[in-house]
């Protein structure tokens, strides 16, 4: 028998704590807790991944508008 175990993944269906859902995207852990709450109670994690991807995106297009 050939077992695989990958410790470091979890399931789509579990939730993510907050610091390491900070650490994979690189975000402040009160911007983190703020994305998953956003998302409600027990989201996916694809979606919360989606949402912390789309809060970069807007942090970096107000940083982009506020340059020039």
């Amino acid at each position: 028998m050939d077992y695989q175990i990958d410790i470091g993944r979890q399931p789509d269906d579990q939730p993510y704590e907050v610091t390491s859902f900070a650490k994979k995207h690189g975000l402040t852990i009160p911007v983190a807790d703020a994305v998953l709450f956003a998302k409600g109670p027990s989201p996916s994690r694809a979606a919360c991944d989606t949402a912390a991807l789309a809060f970069l995106c807007a942090v970096a297009q107000y940083a982009r508008k506020q340059t020039r």
